[in-house]
């Protein structure tokens, strides 16, 4: 029980005009779609926000040309230093209007405004302001200086606008344009950023923002105008498109999903691991390809860990999204909430035991409380599978291998935690994990200079820093 309560503090949606309908974002213009529009719904109430477009194969083939012509005319021969310009004045425009966009993204995806105002939007901002400086220094980059061409992009649900700018921000330093499709249900962010484009006076064609489902990203990414393919989603989709440009000259990154390895020893700081642990997979609903979903926990400390993990959990307050103390939001649909759903079950009959929280859930949207899965082993599938929700399998080892062992035993490689005291144990450690990012006595942090990306079915490529150049030049090998 709480030593006190909260009052409730919410955020007004009044800042936010959100329009009955959306078109598609083409050659700097707003454009009817020639598919079957869809509708976008707030996951917490279930309430349909607005009606949005969709594109077919001739909206696609649209966009590819208006970047084509972008590229060729305006924005791959511009100087460096003009083009920097206008990603600092997109930076810029993100930070002024932080609050609009903060709850836009938060009414659309489910997440708590706490998290789109103090993460998701400055750190979009962020990066613009991180690659327009490297737009007149590419030649120092080690991986020459010449554009791709037209970057085809496809991004997900659980991050719309900070994954819009990893893949946005780095293809428009090196002189590429863009042809970008969010994910059908979070498009309000990305056609936001298109008015945001027309106020930074981006010239026409060199972003383009086509809406649409699966059909329209495959139709993106097969189309024979893309130069370049940039995905972030899950590895099912990953590998289909890896199939899709197999044989072609187009140059793919891949950021698909993850099982990570949070793992405590017995001489963690506990206090600060139990924090890292409840942000490692209770961030953003557990909707994070990088989370904590496996925690691996010494045997000399576990049950004091999960002792100390459960009086945090009993402290998470799950609500309203856009109320500025609500630890735990909405799940981003219906579909994804069955999934965890359906894999939390199989835990619970496969032997796991499950613990949550008393928390009441909401009677419209789409809720899971905080979940964690003790008795664990890595034959259960909810060890092996992700989950992508706010679910938390605990398993345990003896020694320093063990734990390195079981943490690498995943088919996937994107991310692991360590918690030690030790400054030894941690590079031993990580030198040995197989895992693209390696927090230490942390979890969950992101800096538009440090690269990210996976190994294995977590995917190939990194996306941020100055390896993100990479991508997105024709001097490089990525």
């Amino acid at each position: 029980m709480s030593i006190f309560e909260y009052a409730p503090a919410p955020e007004s949606r009044s800042i936010v005009d959100i329009k009955g309908s959306y078109g598609l974002f083409v050659n700097g213009e707003f454009t009817d779609g020639h598919g079957t529009p869809f509708k976008t719904v707030n996951p917490a109430t279930e309430e349909v926000l607005a009606e949005v477009a969709e594109a077919d194969a001739s909206d696609v083939d649209a966009a590819v040309k208006a970047a084509r012509k972008a590229y060729d005319k305006v924005w791959g021969p511009m100087l460096g230093r003009e083009r920097a310009k206008y990603l600092y004045r997109i930076a810029r425009i993100l930070q002024e209007r932080a609050r609009e966009i903060s709850v836009l993204e938060t009414i659309d995806n489910g997440k708590p405004i706490k998290e789109s105002r103090d993460v998701d939007v400055p750190t979009a901002a962020a990066f613009f302001f991180y690659y327009a400086g490297w737009a007149d220094k590419l030649e120092h980059s080690g991986y020459g200086s010449t554009p791709l061409g037209v970057a085809g992009q496809v991004i997900p649900w659980n991050f719309p606008l900070l994954m819009l700018a990893w893949k946005i921000a780095p293809a428009l330093a090196c002189g590429n344009t863009v042809v970008l499709k969010p994910a059908e249900t979070t498009p309000l962010t990305a056609l936001l950023f298109a008015e945001i484009c027309q106020q930074a006076d981006l010239p026409p064609g060199v972003v383009n923002i086509i809406t649409g489902a699966g059909a329209t990203g495959e139709t993106l990414v097969g189309h024979p105008g893309i130069d370049k393919v940039a995905f972030t989603g899950s590895t099912g989709v990953g590998k289909a498109i890896a199939r899709t440009v197999a044989g072609s000259n187009k140059k793919v990154t891949l950021e698909l999903g993850g099982k990570a390895a949070n793992i405590v020893f017995d001489d963690a700081p506990m206090d600060q691991a139990v924090e890292g642990i409840v942000n490692g997979i209770f961030f953003n609903q557990g909707h994070v390809c990088c989370a904590g979903s496996r925690l691996l926990v010494q045997e000399s400390v576990a049950d004091e860990v999960l002792e100390r993990l459960k009086r945090r959990m009993s402290t998470l307050r799950l609500g309203d999204p856009l109320d500025k103390n609500t630890d735990v939001g909405a799940i981003n649909s219906a579909a994804q909430l069955a999934r965890i759903h359906e894999l939390s079950d199989i835990g619970e009959a496969e032997g796991a035991g499950r613990w949550s929280p008393e928390c009441e859930l909401p009677a419209n949207g789409f809720w899971f409380p905080p979940t964690v899965f003790t008795g664990v082993s890595q034959a259960h599938r909810i060890a092996r599978e992700e989950i992508f929700g706010p679910v938390l399998s605990v398993l345990t080892f003896r020694t320093p291998s063990e734990a390195v062992e079981k943490a690498n035993n995943t088919p996937y490689g994107l991310s692991a935690g360590i918690w030690t005291d030790k400054g030894s144990r941690i590079l031993d450690i990580a030198g040995r994990l197989r895992a693209g990012v390696v927090w230490a006595n942390t979890f969950n942090k992101f800096d538009p200079t440090s690269p990210f990306g996976g190994y294995k079915e977590s995917g190939y490529g990194r996306e941020g820093g100055r390896h993100g150049l990479a991508a997105y030049l024709k001097g490089a090998d990525a």
